[in-house]
């Protein structure tokens, strides 16, 4: 049952994003072309996704346990730490660059153009050497990365 709740949460979040045009990378850019070609889409799309979100959590939240699970399965880290913002920076200059965000991206898989295809091929090393970089400094922490850097998650 898992899977189908996964299943059609991944289908009404892609229908979603292709009728709302964010699978088009062009539409994405003119939300950051301030300047230029202002679309201000994007920001309507994120506000719709924010509330449903909040009103979301609230009707869950009010549930003493999940569905399909035995209990709620919530975040309790919530420190800023180097690899957060790292994480948080390259996710933002590539959408920025591109135009594709990992979610956006899939449903545009789809369209038969190649750019998302190279997107997510990029996408997939990325994540590849993130875990390579992650794995090989739990291993030796003494050769140091860079200040802040937390080995331990």
């Amino acid at each position: 049952m898992r899977v189908i709740a996964a299943l059609v949460t991944g289908l009404v979040f892609g229908i979603g994003l292709t009728t709302s045009g964010m699978t088009n990378p062009a539409k994405v850019l003119n939300f950051f072309d301030v300047a230029g070609n202002w679309d201000p889409s994007l920001a309507l799309v994120m506000a719709s996704a924010l509330l449903t979100t909040a009103i979301g959590y609230k009707l869950v939240f009010s549930a003493k346990a999940p569905l399909f699970e035995a209990k709620f399965d919530v975040p309790t880290r919530k420190d800023i730490d180097l690899p957060l913002v790292a994480g948080a920076s390259i996710y933002g200059l590539g959408w920025g660059l591109v135009g594709y965000c990992p979610g956006g991206v899939i449903p545009a898989l789809g369209f038969g153009r190649p750019e998302p295809w190279i997107f997510t091929a990029a996408l997939v090393a990325g994540m590849a050497a993130a875990r390579y970089a992650r794995k090989s400094m739990a291993q030796s922490p003494s050769r140091g990365w860079v200040i802040g850097w937390s080995s331990t998650r």
